[in-house]
């Protein structure tokens, strides 16, 4: 059986911040009836497999329980999620996924790039608050196990947002896009990670990231405010 020591299968597939309904792409094509029964059985799974990390810890869950709380063989929990780890990767993309979806219900893209990035970082904190305990779990075997700091996903988000700007003229032609992604991500996990080390938190994540993000905008836009 995996264990949580299993290195993470890297999954680099980004998920954009404004969602399909943002970028003037034509909705997908219904799935058929296999297709949403493989999504439902995932889906389960997925969401089995974070109640138990949550109610019990990450380490002291095993395939086996989830595949019990999920109500499917064995085989099934291996056939979606190979390793024990692959569903922290998940965890991650089910949050952006959720930022985007709200994003872009409200049309974020017609905004500002400031206002996008401090959109963007303000709704990951709501999502950590609203789910305290599931992200100081979660969160801590993604930096044991899930390889989050090595994983681009999330500056992959914020660069595409800073490169946008500059097309826009908001951010400096001469910044590098992926370098400030990652700078803001990194400033985003050390936030958090600092955030879910005591109880209770430290500091409010919210206040915290939007500080975090005024000090980096002033290097990055063209008009910075005074």
């Amino acid at each position: 059986m995996p264990t949580a020591q299993d290195p993470a299968t890297e999954d680099l597939m980004a998920v954009s911040p404004v969602g399909p309904a943002g970028n003037g792409a034509p909705p997908p094509a219904p799935a058929g009836r296999r297709e949403r029964r493989r999504l439902e059985v995932r889906e389960r799974l997925y969401t089995a497999a974070v109640a138990l990390f949550t109610e019990r810890g990450y380490t002291e869950t095993t395939m086996d329980d989830i595949a019990e709380r999920a109500d499917v063989a064995r085989a099934t929990v291996f056939n979606h999620f190979p390793q024990k780890n692959s569903f922290v990767q998940e965890w991650g993309r089910h949050r952006r996924a959720r930022v985007a979806e709200i994003l872009a219900a409200e049309r974020a893209q017609d905004r500002p790039v400031a206002e996008q990035l401090r959109r963007y970082l303000a709704e990951m904190a709501t999502i950590n608050v609203t789910a305290r305990r599931e992200s100081t779990v979660l969160m801590d075997a993604a930096v044991r196990y899930g390889g989050v700091l090595r994983e681009p996903s999330l500056e992959l988000e914020l660069a595409k947002l800073i490169e946008r700007g500059k097309q826009t003229g908001e951010i400096r032609p001469n910044v590098d896009s992926a370098h400030a992604g990652a700078i803001l991500a990194i400033g985003y996990f050390t936030s958090v990670l600092r955030w879910i080390s005591t109880e209770p938190p430290p500091f409010s994540l919210p206040d915290q990231l939007s500080g975090m993000l005024d000090i980096v905008l002033r290097g990055l836009l063209t008009h910075p405010p005074g």
